[in-house]
């Protein structure tokens, strides 16, 4: 890094030679004081080689906000992994859900294998990032935080979830070891107290069926009307029609045919993270949200309590069935049955 910095081809924000005598050096070992030795690797690892790299206070800060990121997703992983008991669902028998994310592994291990034969860190990195971020964070993770913490023990949707988070962590943490070796011990020896090092591992063996091009394809068109139902669901957050989404029930028109195929055995209020939603077909009404890039959904935000739905004290969902359990009055029906296995089993 010093000899890099020496020659010139290291520049700062400004794009100028990083020269003593102008004083606009970083010195590595401040930054490593500072912030730790993985985000300077970071920075490496994210620049491209084929051009004069730039440091500085704000590209630092990037590559400490993207490693927060990253390693709050682990962490969250992690978190998850506490309540694995290592049981295993079939592949035929996962979520959809569940199989789609392990088909992006199948799609990501492939990308990452190249990626290193070729010495492009920065495509892995981003890819990685990306990833982690945008698919697991603020997609998969979101959606399935109701299953994992409010169903029930036996629940095969919070086993499969389980069981997936698993797969995530040991590609993740495996995938960006040589990268960010510091972080990475430090993940895997939380989880596998019992071993030696990650370093020690190889990456992990990806079996064939995961992958599932036609399953991917139909979920690329669930997205986009997600989309489009997330975009309503923030405009009635601003507007203060309501607080989170769960106090919504989004009523969705749809005009496009594949569309409405795509959706048509998906529970897409649990995708859009509300209480209900109700499909209609035809025309968009008057007022209703849509997104240029989204021809054929348009979406009208309705307040769950004005359909007479009531707040589940548990899950905070809210249902035709809460009160109506004559043991548990202020959950619904799911969760009252959740707590009774609960209680049976000694947990509660």
């Amino acid at each position: 890094y010093e000899s890099v910095i020496t020659h010139g081809f290291t520049m700062d924000e400004e794009g100028r030679k990083m020269s003593k005598s102008l004083g606009n050096t970083v010195v590595p070992q401040d930054v490593i004081n500072q912030s730790g030795a993985d985000i300077l690797r970071l920075w490496v690892v994210t620049t491209d080689y084929w051009e004069d790299q730039r440091l500085g206070k704000n590209v630092l800060q990037t590559n400490i906000d993207a490693y927060r990121k990253l390693r709050n997703t682990i962490r969250w992983m992690l978190g998850t992994l506490a309540h694995d008991d290592g049981e295993d669902v079939p592949l035929d028998k996962m979520p959809e859900l569940e199989r789609l994310m392990l088909h992006r592994l199948s799609e990501l291990d492939e990308a990452v294998r190249q990626g290193y034969d070729a010495f492009e860190f920065k495509r892995i990195t981003r890819a990685l990032l990306d990833f982690m971020v945008v698919e697991l964070s603020a997609f998969y993770f979101d959606i399935r935080k109701d299953a994992l913490y409010c169903d029930a023990p036996s629940s095969l949707r919070r086993k499969a979830a389980v069981q997936v988070v698993r797969h995530l962590f040991e590609c993740l943490v495996k995938w960006l070891a040589p990268m960010l070796p510091f972080t990475m011990e430090e993940a895997w020896l939380d989880r596998h107290p019992e071993a030696a090092s990650v370093h020690l591992d190889q990456f992990p063996a990806i079996p064939d069926n995961w992958r599932n091009e036609p399953l991917a394809e139909k979920w690329r068109k669930v997205r986009q009307v997600r989309r489009v139902v997330t975009g309503a669901l923030e405009i009635a957050r601003a507007d203060k029609l309501i607080g989170s989404s769960l106090e919504a029930v989004p009523v969705v028109t749809i005009d496009d045919a594949a569309l409405e195929a795509a959706i048509a055995d998906v529970d897409m209020a649990e995708m859009a993270i509300t209480s209900d939603l109700v499909i209609s077909h035809g025309k968009a009404p008057q007022g209703a949200f849509t997104l240029d890039d989204v021809k054929g959904v348009a979406v009208v935000v309705e307040k769950a309590q004005d359909r007479g739905l009531v707040k589940c004290a548990r899950s905070w969902r809210y249902t035709a069935d809460v009160g109506q359990d004559p043991e548990f009055h202020d959950v619904s029906a799911r969760d009252a049955a959740v707590l009774r296995e609960l209680r049976a089993l000694g947990r509660l």
